[in-house]
């Protein structure tokens, strides 16, 4: 088959399409065709070799796809050759094939084309778990998404509105902050231009917010911590803005504020596949009523894989960036 290799260089690193080992499955596993996969910065990371793969997983990128199922492992059931699924993957999307195990499939909606099914496993399992799980978001209550118009962003707004929270949401441009208001978002706020701190404390009444998700980490630690109401959740899931930061430890008690350092990829198997059903069960009948959709930005021939990765590393996306994988004529 034919996959994605990165190759470091001096000044930059390569992503090259050319002939890579098949992979097989395993008991329990299925063999994916994969039609098309989404760039996460997990995978700009990976390729700059700042965040190796678990142990035991394939150096090949790619944390999410959409294909056909082709082949099943011993002891696989519920699923059949020719099924059109999505799925979470540790790595592998970046491929003409992936092995994926059968707990992180999940069926592709009827009229949904490939790309649509890759723009949403890792952002919108992500933002689901995140929400819910971590910070346990009930309906009424106030929540702040930063990077509101990244793919996770987008997924997080919406599944935030459909639970009847209010949300606000920071981006960084105008189109983005438009889009953010568009998918549902009460106040979207320039965190360039503006302190969102105090557009948040002014628009919330002086209450401050309930949960904050926030991939930007160190930057934003002190205010997000102001900001946050009594009993308030602060979901760090990234740390573009840096890793280090001073806490006011008496503010966190005063309040009874929780911080939650969450990542998705390196949990156990178990784990994410129990996070996968519970997602299947809540989200994705939401999707079939059309009351949700994955946002995508554009979608390039995985040839192009360089410059998706590009787009990302510059902001310049609204929603995923999908990769689609060539199959022969």
């Amino acid at each position: 088959m034919k996959a994605i290799v990165v190759k470091p260089g001096p000044r930059r690193v390569r992503l090259s399409w050319e002939n890579a080992a098949d992979p097989r499955p395993g008991p329990g596993e299925v063999l994916l065709e994969v039609h098309a996969t989404a760039v996460n910065r997990a995978d700009l990371l990976q390729a700059r070799g700042q965040y190796p793969p678990p142990p035991g997983v394939t150096e090949i990128l790619g944390l999410e796809a959409a294909g056909v199922v082709r082949e099943l492992g011993a002891g696989v059931s519920g699923w059949s050759a020719g099924d059109r699924a999505m799925a979470l993957l540790p790595g592998g999307g970046y491929a003409e094939r992936a092995v994926v195990h059968a707990g992180l499939l999940l069926p592709l909606p009827e009229g949904w084309s490939f790309a649509q099914g890759a723009a949403v496993p890792e952002a919108w399992i992500a933002a689901y778990l995140n929400l819910f799980e971590e910070a346990g978001l009930r309906a009424g209550e106030i929540v702040l998404i930063h990077a509101g118009a990244s793919g996770v962003g987008t997924a997080a707004i919406q599944l935030a509105v459909a639970e009847g929270a209010r949300v606000f949401a920071t981006a960084g441009a105008a189109a983005k902050l438009a889009a953010c208001r568009a998918l549902g978002a009460e106040a979207a706020i320039d965190y360039k231009t503006q302190d969102f701190a105090v557009e948040v404390k002014a628009r919330s009444g002086g209450r401050g917010v309930d949960v904050i998700l926030d991939p930007v980490g160190a930057a934003h630690l002190r205010r997000n911590l102001e900001l946050l109401a009594p009993c308030g959740r602060l979901v760090n899931i990234g740390v573009m803005g840096g890793s280090r930061a001073e806490i006011d430890l008496a503010l966190i008690l005063s309040k009874s504020l929780r911080l939650i350092g969450s990542r998705l990829r390196p949990r156990p198997l178990a784990e994410r596949v129990g996070i996968v059903g519970r997602f299947r069960e809540r989200v994705l009948p939401r999707f079939l009523a059309g009351e949700l959709k994955p946002v995508i930005d554009r979608v390039l021939p995985i040839a192009q894989a360089e410059a998706a990765h590009e787009l990302i590393r510059e902001n310049r996306n609204i929603g995923k960036v999908v990769l689609e994988i060539p199959r022969p004529a």
